[in-house]
């Protein structure tokens, strides 16, 4: 029974997290190690309207996400925030981010991102401070597969670090 409370709250709370009105602040990234391709391969999904909102704020206030004919300058923009917010360490050696692109789907943005030329996973921590300075509520849902584990978490502004040790 104590298992189904926590599997159940990470399985609803994306659910509910992305309808078209929302109150929550919440981001959902997924975390995976594809070891053949020794790539982390890493989405996260992000309300349009939050990010656009802060985009605007410390940017340019006409940035306009989701529409026609949209700027390259916007994915700057994003990559810029997200290698900012968003830190990895693996091994104990922080590594880059590689900004992929990034895609909509209703009022969801998904942004892709890959940390290339990794052989195994001892350790894996994470920063996740993406719109902690937008939101005070934001909460980020990390869920992880690495080394053929699954482990989820969730980031907010007063704990916004986790670490994974493979033994």
């Amino acid at each position: 029974m104590k298992l189904i409370k926590p599997f159940l709250f990470f399985l609803i709370i994306p659910f509910f997290a992305f309808t078209t009105l929302h109150k929550y602040y919440i981001s959902v990234t997924q975390i995976n190690f594809i070891e053949e391709k020794q790539s982390v391969q890493i989405t996260t999904r992000i309300f349009i309207d939050d990010f656009e909102s802060l985009l605007r704020e410390r940017y340019d206030e006409t940035i306009t996400l989701a529409g026609k004919d949209e700027p390259k300058t916007n994915d700057t923009y994003i990559d810029s925030y997200l290698n900012e917010k968003i830190k990895v360490k693996i091994n104990d050696e922080e590594v880059n981010l590689v900004f992929i692109g990034k895609e909509y789907d209703a009022d969801i943005m998904r942004c892709y991102l890959e940390i290339e030329r990794v052989d195994t996973i001892k350790s894996f921590e994470i920063s996740n401070k993406v719109l902690f300075d937008l939101f005070e509520e934001q909460q980020n849902i990390i869920k992880t597969k690495i080394n053929s584990k699954q482990k989820s978490f969730i980031l907010t502004s007063q704990n916004d670090n986790s670490l994974l040790k493979f033994n």
